[in-house]
């Protein structure tokens, strides 16, 4: 059975007559166009564009049901009701625990067809609760294999922009819709092309070492290692020296141990063929 139950994530519902509205003018993924049956991802940026929450949403009824890391959910309840003011909306942690994703033959089986694993090419379907047994580690590899970041496995929330950790990508950044926190920055990053760090898909002559190990080009910083399972991993790399190591055939490593970088080919993504100027 290609399935897992993942106890490490949680859920907030909103609800009310303003919850659409509410949640279309404070976080990154356009709301207003989210279809029936299907989970996108967003943030709640920092004023600075940083990422202040990583989550996955989709409808619920007539509300919606946010996913996110069960040790962010009460901290995220508790940012979306201080931006809540007046409006008619009912922030709520569900009580029932865990999420199950389902993917391969047993993707049917889910409640939402998720976005960000449909753009890597994997049919993946989630569903609140414990609705099958299955290894968190199996849907962890399975993010490896796609090139999907998750915070605290990844990288630090605050840490990066949406561009870092794809979500320009993924359907997770709506830039047809109107102003919500953080939107400013991240529409002069998509418009001027500056995203100069991105997810890197690692592979490793052997075993990888532990996520938050540095990896290099010719002994010097281009990235730190995140995910890791067996000898492949994710990574947020700065292209432009990457693409500058490649062009003058420099080793890059992973603490000792050999490496290959790509970028996931679903992004159109490409390494700079030449070197650039590099930023401080």
């Amino acid at each position: 059975m290609s399935a897992a139950y993942l106890p490490t994530r949680s859920l907030i519902r909103l609800s009310g007559a303003q919850a659409q509205d509410f949640l279309q003018n404070l976080i990154t993924t356009n709301i207003d166009s989210l279809p029936e049956n299907e989970a996108r991802p967003g943030a709640l940026l920092t004023p600075q564009g940083k990422i202040l929450f990583d989550f996955t949403i989709w409808r619920d009824g007539d509300g919606f049901l946010i996913e996110t890391d069960a040790s962010q959910r009460d901290a995220l309840a508790r940012r979306l009701t201080m931006y809540k003011l007046r409006a008619a909306v009912d922030i709520t942690p569900v009580a029932e625990d865990g999420v199950t994703v389902f993917w391969g033959d047993e993707a049917d089986k889910g409640t939402v067809k998720d976005a960000a694993f449909a753009k890597a090419g994997i049919a993946l379907t989630r569903a609140p609760g414990r609705k099958a047994e299955g290894p968190e580690e199996a849907y962890h590899a399975l993010r490896v294999e796609a090139g999907l970041m998750l915070s605290g496995h990844d990288y630090a929330l605050q840490d990066a922009f949406p561009h870092d950790v794809l979500l320009d990508k993924t359907d997770g950044l709506g830039f047809r819709k109107g102003c919500y926190v953080g939107q400013e920055v991240v529409s002069r990053m998509q418009h001027r092309g500056t995203a100069r760090r991105r997810v890197a898909l690692v592979s490793g002559d052997a075993r990888l070492p532990a996520s938050g190990t540095e990896i290099t080009a010719g002994g010097k910083p281009v990235g730190t290692l995140g995910s890791v399972s067996g000898n492949k991993g994710l990574a947020i790399v700065r292209i432009d020296r990457v693409g500058d190591a490649l062009a003058r055939g420099l080793p890059l490593a992973a603490g000792d141990v050999a490496v290959t970088l790509a970028l996931p080919e679903w992004t159109g993504l490409a390494f700079p063929v030449e070197a650039q100027e590099a930023e401080p």
